[in-house]
């Protein structure tokens, strides 16, 4: 591997500023009241339960974690700007990844809305999704792409690397992008936690990361403390953030889970890791406080390090190749679809009342 020189650190330092001006600008958070979320009748284990599944049409699909984390960070902004109801929610979830796929997969890994709804299963007819996709891009003003964890974990990540090359010789893989992906999986899991959707990106991506050298090198500190400083990250928002990251990553005992088993696919040569079904006492999560004690409900397809090594090797030079699958989306379907909108069962969306 080729360690970045200065100015390879001058260059992440800037895509740094920019996706924190990114971030500062257009992050938005749904509000937790009174076991919903504030303005809709969304439960916060409904929200769960949703970016599960868009954890698994992501990896259905073949997309990159950065059109998971994309699609959740829509998710999220719309939900803090409309009132929404729990019927319309499998609607609105395909749609935002419909809308990530489109900003950031290639053009043959993007299906036609009629295939994706089909091969997503989500119950919704072409006409619907189309109506919902512009319904979404009005309430954020076509404004889409925002600065996710998964940018902010990759940025923390190679800044790291760059300025403490040793610290690659304590990782048990000795390769850089492998513990990239590693670090991504940890993202995605925590995205699924309605109680860390409350953080930013940049904050739940430096939590995870300074999780992971306080295991691995004695320095972790002086590294912990530059990053914050060039992310200026509140202190004290940042400590609540990591604490509950650390309680809510041990509860998932990600190393080694005890009900988890290992089926190979032929069609694609993965191995797929998979919980067994059971169903927990309660709906929702549990106080940080319980969480080292309460079953989580993980009944969707946990993506394993490998599958997400390949979306990181070009990162270090090591080459990548492309899958190809699907077709584009056909913007004249949308026209069409919008002339159609009468018949869709999606009510208007509306502002919330403060």
């Amino acid at each position: 591997m080729k360690y970045p020189g200065s100015a390879e650190c001058q260059r992440l330092a800037f895509l740094l500023e920019e996706a924190l001006a990114r971030e500062s600008r257009l992050w938005k958070m749904p509000l937790h009241r009174n076991a919903s979320i504030q303005g809709t009748d969304i439960s916060p284990s409904q929200h769960d339960e949703a970016v599960l599944w868009l954890g698994e049409l992501c990896s259905r699909f073949k997309f990159y974690p950065e059109t998971f984390a994309l699609a959740v960070s829509i998710l999220n902004r719309l939900l803090a700007v409309v009132k929404a109801q729990p019927k319309y929610l499998r609607c609105i979830t395909v749609t935002c990844l419909i809308l990530a796929a489109k900003t950031n997969e290639e053009a043959e890994m993007i299906l036609s809305v009629g295939d994706f709804a089909v091969q997503s299963q989500c119950n919704c007819s072409p006409a619907e999704i189309l109506r919902m996709e512009r319904i979404i891009l009005d309430k954020l003003h076509w404004d889409l792409y925002i600065a996710t964890p998964v940018d902010f974990i990759n940025i923390f990540h190679a800044m790291v690397m760059s300025s403490r090359p040793h610290i690659l010789d304590l990782l048990p893989q000795k390769n850089p992008s492998r513990h990239a992906a590693f670090l991504t999986r940890q993202v995605q899991h925590c995205m699924a936690c309605h109680q860390l959707s409350q953080f930013k990106g940049s904050t739940l991506a430096l939590a995870i990361i300074t999780l992971e050298l306080e295991r691995v090198t004695p320095d972790w500190f002086s590294v912990f403390t530059d990053l914050l400083k060039k992310a200026q990250i509140d202190s004290v928002e940042f400590i609540r953030c990591k604490e509950l990251v650390d309680q809510y990553l041990s509860s998932l005992q990600l190393s080694s889970l005890p009900n988890m088993v290992y089926i190979y696919d032929p069609a694609n040569h993965d191995l797929m890791a998979h919980h067994m079904k059971f169903k927990p006492k309660e709906q929702e999560f549990p106080n940080p406080v319980n969480y080292r004690r309460k079953k989580i409900n993980t009944h969707v397809k946990v993506m394993e390090v490998d599958d997400f090594y390949d979306g990181f090797v070009y990162l270090y030079n090591e080459g990548m190749t492309a899958p190809e699958t699907g077709q584009s989306a056909d913007i004249n379907a949308c026209e069409k679809g919008l002339e159609l909108g009468s018949i869709s069962p999606c009510p208007p969306l509306q502002t919330p009342e403060i």
